[in-house]
C-alpha cells in the first residue's frame, strides 16, 4: 500500500504508479519507498513477490506466443533469454498478446543465440501468425472476381490485403523449420541451407503459412504497398527472371491475401505497358 501522506489528487497517482512500477522489471533496483505494508511498515518482501509475479507472468506470454522457438531452444534456454527480454523491454499495451512485437529483434541479436541465426526468422513468422489470427475477419477475394477483368486492364489493377495477410523475407528455411517445429510430431534433423520467404494469412478460421515461390514475396510486399498488378510484377521479375505471374497470383488468391479489386483509372509511368509485357494472362487464367 503507500505511504500515508504522500500528495493526493490524480497527479499524486500517476507519481506513486510510476514509482511502482520503475523498479518492477529491474531486480538491481531497490523497492521504491513510495511503497509499504500496513503501518507504513517496509514492504521489500511483498513487493519481489509482485515483482517476481510481474516477470514470471510476462515469460508465459512470451513462451505462449512463441511455442516454436521454445520448443527449438528448450524450456529452460528460452525463459532465461525471455528473462533478459523482460527486464529490457516493459509491456506498452495493455494487451498480453501483444507483449514481444520486438522479440524476434532481440534474439537476432542476443548474444547466445548466434549459434542458431535462423531462430529470429522462425519467431518473426510466428509473431505474424499471431497477428493473422487476432486480424479482423474479411471475406476474401475470388478468383472470379479478378478473372472478371479485362486482360488489358490488369496491368493497373491494385489488389487490396486481406488484413491477416503478411510476408516473412528470410536467408533460412524458416518456413520448414517453423513448420516441423509447430507440429505434433517427434523432432527431426533438418537441412537448414535454402532461403525460404513465408506467406501468413487467415482466409477462414485457420492461420495458414505457405512458402512463397521465386519472386512472390517482392510481388507481394509491392501489392500490400498499394502498387499495381504491372509495378509489382515487373519488381519481382527484375529479383527474380524466373517469376511466375500467373502461378503465383493464383496460390495468393487461393491462400485469401486479397479482399477487393481496385482498378485505376489510367496508365501510370511505372506501368505504362502492355499486358504481354509482364507475363500477363488474360483473366480467365486465375480460375484454373
Amino acid at each position: 500500500m503507500p505511504l500515508e501522506g504522500r500528495e493526493g489528487g490524480f497527479c499524486g497517482e500517476l507519481s506513486y504508479a510510476a514509482a511502482f512500477a520503475r523498479a518492477l522489471l529491474d531486480p538491481d533496483l531497490a523497492t521504491p519507498t513510495a511503497v509499504a505494508g500496513p503501518k507504513s511498515k517496509a514492504a521489500v518482501k511483498r513487493y519481489n513477490v509482485y515483482r517476481n509475479n510481474v516477470t514470471v507472468s510476462l515469460i508465459n506470454a512470451l513462451a505462449a506466443a512463441f511455442p516454436a522457438t521454445l520448443r527449438i531452444t528448450g524450456v529452460d534456454f528460452f525463459r532465461a533469454m525471455a528473462r533478459f527480454y523482460v527486464r529490457a523491454t516493459p509491456p506498452r499495451s495493455p494487451l498480453l498478446f501483444d507483449y514481444g512485437r520486438d522479440f524476434p529483434d532481440f534474439i537476432e541479436r542476443y548474444e547466445y543465440a548466434q549459434s542458431v541465426p535462423w531462430l529470429a526468422d522462425v519467431a518473426r513468422i510466428e509473431r505474424v501468425w499471431l497477428d493473422a489470427y487476432h486480424a479482423a475477419d474479411v471475406q476474401p477475394l475470388m478468383p472470379h472476381d479478378l478473372a472478371a477483368i479485362p486482360s488489358d486492364r490488369l496491368v493497373n489493377t491494385v489488389l487490396k490485403p486481406h488484413p491477416a495477410t503478411r510476408v516473412i523475407r528470410s536467408r533460412f528455411s524458416a518456413v520448414t523449420i517453423f513448420t516441423a517445429s509447430r507440429s505434433d510430431g517427434p523432432d527431426s534433423h533438418l537441412e537448414v541451407v535454402e532461403p525460404e520467404d513465408a506467406l501468413v494469412t487467415r482466409p477462414a478460421l485457420e492461420v495458414e503459412v505457405r512458402r512463397l515461390p521465386p519472386g512472390g514475396a517482392i510481388f507481394l510486399s509491392h501489392l500490400i504497398t498499394g502498387e499495381s498488378l504491372g509495378a509489382s510484377a515487373s519488381a519481382a521479375f527484375s529479383e527474380s527472371p524466373s517469376f511466375d505471374l500467373p502461378a503465383n497470383i493464383r496460390g495468393l488468391l487461393e491462400a485469401g491475401a486479397f479482399t477487393t479489386v481496385l482498378l485505376r483509372g489510367k496508365l501510370t509511368p511505372c506501368s505504362g505497358k502492355s499486358p504481354a509485357t509482364y507475363g500477363m494472362p488474360s483473366g480467365g487464367a486465375f480460375n484454373g
